[in-house]
């Protein structure tokens, strides 16, 4: 580390497709060190407004800040405006993850929605813990004078993880739209992608998992910090990492905003939202369920004919929430082979196949 050595934000446009770039402008007027930590300025992600203006937030030893140009990029403000402290910076350690960050993206509402002009912030961080990272949005309605506190895009109880974060705007109608990873439904590394949904410029928000099943990631791979997501006239299209087992991959789900929100509905009713993982396993096999409301439950392991072997939870009471439970394969003695693991909820029955390998 050389303190000689400082990070800056730089900006350059090109008007013919990229072939030809103008010269670099500095437009951070605060440097960073070159760590690549809490203290080097980092995460510019521009965006454009209604008249062309141009946007754009970093993190770096003054929390969030912002910059902007009225003039397509000639000139920018002299000094950038505070956005978030982000009190516990923007590096962070996430259990089985190599590297993490909370780094932001900025965005502009230009749709003809109630919202048009708003400019939006994402990010993440552990203001609340390091064991309780969180996605947060902040806006503001006067070309980014001023921001609000920010809101808290995830919306489940504290102490869960969500992180690397991504955000989009269907400029069709003005949605919200964020994609994240997320562990509140699971134990320990596990790991979901969830995606959130505001529909009234970020004032609250509607969480959806979107990933058919959870993957453990080994902090001995590299992962990578890189999700995002485009969406346009209802139609969404995530992508993210997945490494489990070893390998590393991409993954999108294709969705609309119709069955995003359908689903949701669904979801407050009666689904159970029931998942066994991993399968096929040799050790441990998780079972995570969702409750819509106070409820008498069974667990148990089957045969293929549909024979009780093991009563993992018998006529247990349990309330509304979200549950994982925990089975030890080899405790049970459970030899290699096909398996019916089945939950009963009050009068509600759903059976799972899960395969026991060597």
């Amino acid at each position: 580390f050389d303190p000689a050595n400082r990070s800056l934000i730089l900006f350059s446009k090109s008007h013919d497709g990229g072939l030809t770039w103008t010269d670099p402008l500095t437009i951070s007027s605060q440097s960073g060190d070159c760590v690549d930590s809490d203290n080097t300025v980092e995460g510019a992600v521009p965006t454009v407004g209604l008249n062309g203006e141009v946007y754009v937030s970093w993190a770096g030893p003054n929390g969030i800040v912002f910059n902007k140009s009225l003039d397509r990029g000639k000139s920018w403000l002299a000094h950038e405006t505070p956005v978030d402290p982000m009190p516990t910076g923007w590096d962070y350690h996430i259990s089985g993850i190599t590297r993490s960050n909370g780094l932001p993206i900025t965005i502009c509402d230009t749709s003809q929605s109630a919202y048009r002009g708003t400019i939006y912030i994402n990010w993440s961080d552990q203001r609340n813990g390091s064991d309780d990272t969180d996605i947060w949005l902040a806006k503001s309605t006067d070309g980014g004078e001023s921001w609000n506190t920010p809101i808290r895009v995830n919306d489940d109880s504290a102490g869960k993880q969500q992180f690397f974060t991504w955000m989009a705007i269907d400029q069709t109608n003005g949605y919200l739209y964020f994609i994240f990873y997320d562990r509140r439904d699971q134990i320990g590394d596990w790991t979901d992608v969830y995606l959130a949904v505001s529909k009234d410029g970020g004032n609250t928000f509607i969480n959806r998992k979107i990933s058919e099943s959870p993957f453990l990631p080994n902090s001995g791979i590299f992962f990578g910090d890189y999700t995002n997501i485009t969406v346009h006239d209802g139609i969404v299209r995530p992508i993210w990492t997945r490494l489990h087992d070893g390998a590393l991959s991409i993954w999108t789900h294709l969705t609309t905003e119709e069955i995003i929100l359908s689903s949701e509905k669904e979801d407050d009713a009666n689904n159970l939202n029931i998942e066994n993982y991993p399968n096929p396993t040799s050790e441990e096999i998780y079972v995570s369920f969702k409750l819509p409301a106070l409820a008498t439950i069974s667990l148990s392991i089957l045969d293929t004919k549909g024979n009780l072997l093991h009563k993992i939870i018998a006529d247990e009471k349990r309330g509304y929430g979200k549950y994982v439970e925990k089975i030890d394969a080899k405790k049970l003695n459970l030899a290699p082979g096909i398996y019916l693991i089945q939950l009963k909820v009050d009068d509600q029955v759903k059976t799972l196949k899960q395969i026991v390998i060597n």
